[in-house]
């Protein structure tokens, strides 16, 4: 596998892995064209020296999987740096190949390359298959994550 940084082109096949899952068809569009605000977002995000939006390829150069990190400084933890692993997907036909597990050694390894002191995640509780991969990997639910949604 190979992992690079996403292009332009590869904005479609991100969005739509983040929309074949059950909670992602109810929150993205995808559609071809693609809606103009993943385009915007995608600028913004390569823009950022701070977030890496990531693809991974299989030996036949098909993108399989996407993860987002972002390293975020505080002034906490002496200065420390927190990554954050978002938007982890692979494509529906990958799915039970030990992919996720080698995406997420690659992005441990990424942040610790980068002198983060933690990575940090969320996910959805209606993910219980995705809660108990994390906790195999090491992952610790240390504190209770809360969310304010708005509207449109």
């Amino acid at each position: 596998m190979k992992f690079r940084k996403a292009t332009r082109n590869d904005v479609p096949i991100i969005v739509e892995m983040l929309a074949d899952d059950e909670l992602g068809k109810t929150r993205e569009n995808f559609q071809l064209p693609l809606p103009a605000e993943y385009l915007n977002a995608f600028e913004n995000i390569i823009a950022d020296q701070n977030q890496e939006l990531i693809v991974i390829e299989n030996e036949t150069s098909e993108v399989i999987g996407t993860l987002q990190l972002s390293f975020i400084q505080y002034l906490t933890y002496r200065g420390g740096i927190r990554a954050q692993i978002e938007a982890v997907r692979i494509r529906k036909d990958q799915r039970g190949l030990g992919i996720g597990k080698t995406m997420f050694e690659w992005a441990i390894e990424r942040a610790k390359k980068r002198n983060a002191h933690l990575l940090q995640l969320t996910t959805d509780k209606k993910r219980p298959k995705a809660i108990k991969f994390y906790e195999d990997l090491g992952f610790k639910a240390t504190h209770e994550g809360m969310k304010m949604h708005f509207k449109k």
